[in-house]
């Protein structure tokens, strides 16, 4: 074998693999804390069943708690790297499940207008399926009007959740129900401006695809 040929034969023999990309494990944090927010969806309907304002307190006191999960469970999968097929799929089902239930629940208490509730299932329920379809050609991230809209419908329904009066005089009672509900309507707003956003953004994708 000549000389160059030697080389290019050392130089083969030499190259560092490359290690195989790491999965995560279905069993980790992030997915226990959806799977805990699945569970506590019909624990707080149960409650919010009930009658009597403290148990409706109780109620509000879960609803937080899932919140609060559903919040941490996407920042630790992102930052410890924990993100898996299971949580793609149930994390925006435990979401929605979460927030939809609270606007039928206040819809049915007649604490909210039922076109409001409407509007927002359709929304919600629309841009899930939609997303869900886009996987296989790109994956649509939440947008910052996303995030708003998530925070703005956080805000409104706890606020409309809590029995102030239970513990705070009737006139600061009245003035943080009426702040809940003008986040009800940003919340509205944004959530019908970034469902078209989504939609457009949709179209984008499936127009350079075709165009590709």
């Amino acid at each position: 074998m000549s000389g160059p040929g030697r080389t290019k034969l050392t130089v083969m023999n030499t190259k560092t693999p490359i290690p195989p990309e790491r999965s995560a494990p279905l069993l980790n944090v992030a997915n226990a804390l959806t799977v805990l927010r699945l569970i506590l969806v019909p624990v707080f309907v149960w409650l919010m069943l009930q009658p009597g304002d403290p148990i409706r307190l109780v109620a509000t006191a879960v609803f937080i708690v899932a919140a609060i999960t559903d919040r941490l469970d996407g920042q630790l999968a992102r930052s410890r790297n924990l993100i898996t097929s299971f949580g793609k799929i149930a994390d925006p089902i435990a979401d929605k499940a979460l927030t939809l239930s609270a606007f039928i629940l206040l819809s049915v208490d007649g604490r909210l207008w039922w076109w409001v509730t409407i509007v927002i299932i359709a929304r919600e329920l629309g841009i899930t399926l939609l997303r869900f379809i886009m996987l296989r050609r790109a994956v649509m991230a939440a947008s910052r009007g996303g995030k708003l809209k998530t925070t703005l419908q956080m805000i409104g329904i706890i606020g409309l959740l809590t029995p102030w009066a239970l513990f705070l005089p009737d006139a600061l009672a009245t003035v943080l129900t009426a702040l809940a509900y003008a986040a009800i309507g940003a919340a509205l707003v944004v959530t019908v401006v970034t469902g078209v956003d989504y939609v457009l953004q949709a179209r984008r994708i499936a127009r350079a695809e075709e165009a590709a």
